[in-house]
């Protein structure tokens, strides 16, 4: 008898403490095992100084799957992976982990921001249409007057009927966000400067009129130098009395300082998944307006949802494994227009 040959690659995982455990399932490990030449226990928190155990799986690793609080992969972190040929994603950016050095020798990235976008767009269309109907201002009254009120005379100008929202940035999840506003009656406006032929029922428009004409504005463009503080001072002055701003992208794309003075006087409304910087200090306003929703980060996966995060990215170990393209394959040029 001839000894077999075990051709699956060798894998080896990588991201911070305690992500592995909230990501994984125990199938995920039996079949991360099926698939791959991995312990599937075995995690490297920190590869720029890793455990004895850790250097040797990352010596022989073909594959890493990564996750939030991945090692960044610099030039000396590459040098322990002489055999490593592609880096799976189980998240959405990889900006923070995959370096030039990784380009540079032609290894392959995927990642699950296809599967971190859904719960982004479902947050974000419950915003919208919570935002159209007032659900936190008709809430602090109900609580403060706790008796009958003429709600049909107060609420004459809330509702989702028509009502016009504003997109900004179609985005991976911006585009999302427009597919599941599709089966409602309202007016969507799209900003985005690479876009020349948005979807069906959506209207193209420049940034400072979306502001203008929406009684909405749900922030989904990438975090780059060009979009830092896009939503500014003329923006939030241009938007009409009474709209929302949501952001779910990053703190950064609103100019915050521009925002409170329309925030404290209460002319507009804020809900806020992200701020600059990423905690507000503790007294911060925005804890405290009745006029803000905010929410800390929890628009991307969380608690069970980080399973289907896992699940596409076992898809894409199982497609290399067979000699198959990425389904979701980022590349080094995708960064210079994605988060």
């Amino acid at each position: 008898m001839h000894p077999t040959t075990d051709n699956r690659p060798s894998l080896l995982l990588a991201m911070g403490p305690g992500v592995a455990e909230r990501l994984l399932t125990e199938d995920h490990r039996a079949r991360l095992a099926g698939l791959t030449r991995t312990d599937p226990h075995l995690v490297g928190h920190d590869l720029t100084a890793p455990t004895p155990e850790v250097a040797a799986a990352l010596a022989e690793a073909e594959l890493l799957l990564t996750c939030w609080g991945a090692t960044p992969l610099t030039a000396e972190v590459l040098g322990r992976a002489p055999r490593l040929k592609a880096v799976v994603h189980a998240a959405g950016s990889v900006k923070h982990h995959i370096t030039d050095a990784c380009w540079d020798r032609g290894i392959r990235v995927t990642s699950a921001a296809a599967a971190n976008a859904l719960p982004v767009a479902e947050y974000t269309l419950a915003a919208i249409l919570l935002a159209g109907k007032q659900v936190l201002r008709s809430a602090q009254r109900y609580a403060a007057l706790r008796t009958d009120q003429a709600w049909l005379t107060e609420s004459a100008g809330w509702g989702n009927y028509r009502r016009t929202v504003g997109i900004v940035g179609a985005s991976r999840i911006g585009r999302r966000v427009l597919d599941l506003l599709r089966p409602f009656d309202l007016r969507v406006l799209l900003y985005d400067p690479y876009v020349t032929a948005p979807p069906p029922g959506v209207e193209l428009v420049g940034l400072d009129e979306l502001c203008a004409r929406s009684t909405v504005v749900s922030v989904h463009a990438p975090q780059l130098p060009a979009t830092h503080r896009m939503i500014g001072a003329a923006q939030l002055a241009a938007m009409p009395d009474g709209a929302t701003l949501i952001n779910t992208a990053r703190g950064s794309l609103v100019d915050e300082d521009a925002l409170l003075p329309h925030l404290r006087s209460g002319r507009l409304h804020a809900i806020l998944d992200v701020t600059d910087p990423e905690l507000p200090p503790p007294d911060s306003p925005l804890y405290d307006l009745p006029n803000v929703l905010l929410t800390p980060h929890v628009a991307g996966s969380l608690g069970n949802e980080l399973h289907r995060m896992a699940d596409q990215a076992l898809e894409e170990v199982a497609r290399y494994g067979r000699g198959e393209p990425f389904a979701e394959e980022v590349r080094a040029s995708d960064l210079q227009r994605s988060a």
